[in-house]
């Protein structure tokens, strides 16, 4: 039982349109010609919306990890002391950054599965003896498919010390979500490629307000290739200061076109629908899910097999039977979970495919027929809002 197509449901890559395709395919123009400054100047401004930001939103032809890193050493000096936020294995990857730089770093632990307490994370702050520069979190945790409130932490920690500077890792959920950095007091905001923009892998966003800008022109940390103030000062001549990856810009840009046909709103509103669904249909199939409805990400979600057996087996089988790909855990959570994306150019019936594939491998594997139970409901969440 082998279909062709193989459909992606990992929480990143995610499938690419074809729309995006096509406009990468276009014949290659040279990186210091007026052909790319038009499209770098286009591409720039494109995610603005996205981010909610004011300033221009810098791409770096880098991994989202570049991102992460680009915001710490640009923000930061060797003797400052922050916070970071460590509540799954990007969160600790934050960590390990701090770490490879600096000494003077507080680490506020979240148990992996569970969204930050606002308050605990303020209390912390307040009982550290120190002057703390920044507080470092992801806003999805790809790892457990938690999303933190970093609205509400924004608004705290404005009201604690204007001049803390909040750095959020938006890698698995801008595109997705609403977010404002004016609003939530973001002072600067990263992101990915792969995830819910549905680009390629391999560019990396970094959006930051004028307060951040004017500490990353003052930093004296030494960067090179990450060094902002260089992408900063190249963006406002439409450039980038080292080769860029042009055909990713122009899927920028087709992007762009994508949810202003669409509405971005109702690309987020899309995006939390189907998380319903799929959420309510693997509750219908007996799994446990591992983040509560409160803090479940739009892009994607995490459920526990009864066993190992029964996880290697979904896994595997629904590779080889359904050509469907699908994530396990990371870290402390490797196999105890699964994790399946529902972020990007994807439909709810892409979806469908999924639960009924899954119904079938419960049926063989738990001796208890399953069939149209999970796509009852899926279908029965869709009806009410569509």
């Amino acid at each position: 039982m082998y279909f062709q197509h193989p459909l992606l449901l990992t929480p990143g890559p995610t499938p690419v349109p074809l729309h995006i395709q096509t406009e990468m395919n276009l014949p290659m123009v040279g990186h210091r010609s007026s052909d790319f400054e038009a499209i770098a100047k286009e591409a720039f401004e494109a995610l603005k919306h996205v981010f909610g930001s004011h300033q221009d939103v810098m791409i770096l032809s880098s991994s989202g990890t570049s991102a992460l890193e680009a915001s710490m050493v640009n923000l930061l000096e060797p003797d400052d002391h922050f916070v970071v936020i460590v509540s799954g294995a990007f969160g600790n990857r934050f960590k390990q950054i701090a770490e490879t730089y600096y000494t003077n770093v507080h680490i506020f632990d979240v148990p992996w599965g569970e969204a930050f307490d606002t308050k605990q994370v303020i209390t912390f702050i307040e009982q550290l003896n120190a002057p703390i520069k920044a507080v470092f979190t992801q806003y999805c945790e790809t790892s457990t498919a938690v999303l933190h409130p970093v609205a509400e932490l924004g608004v705290a920690l404005k009201t604690l010390d204007n001049e803390i500077y909040f750095v959020v890792d938006g890698v698995s959920c801008v595109g997705a979500v609403d977010v404002n950095m004016e609003r939530d007091h973001i002072d600067i905001l990263v992101s990915g490629s792969q995830k819910a923009m549905a680009l390629p892998a391999g560019i990396s966003f970094v959006a930051c307000n004028q307060r951040a800008l004017e500490q990353i022109n003052a930093s004296t940390t030494p960067k090179f290739y990450l060094d902002l103030a260089k992408h900063y000062k190249s963006l406002l001549e439409s450039s980038t200061p080292y080769t860029p990856n042009i055909s990713a810009f122009r899927g920028v840009i087709a992007y762009r076109r994508y949810i202003d046909a669409i509405g971005f709103d109702n690309v987020i509103q899309h995006h939390y629908q189907i998380r319903d669904a799929v959420r309510a249909a693997l509750k219908a199939l007996n799994f446990e899910l591992l983040v509560n409805d409160t803090y479940a990400s739009p892009t994607v979600t995490a459920f526990i097999p009864k066993d190992e057996a029964e996880l290697q087996k979904i896994k595997k089988e629904l590779k080889t039977q359904f050509n469907i790909t699908i994530a396990g855990g990371q870290g402390k959570l490797k196999g105890r979970i699964l994790r399946v994306g529902h972020m990007g150019d994807v439909s709810p019936f892409t979806l469908l495919s999924f639960i009924a594939a899954l119904e079938i491998l419960l049926t063989q594997h738990r001796n208890t027929s399953f069939i149209g139970q999970g796509t009852k409901v899926f279908t029965e969440v869709l009806k009410d809002v569509i």
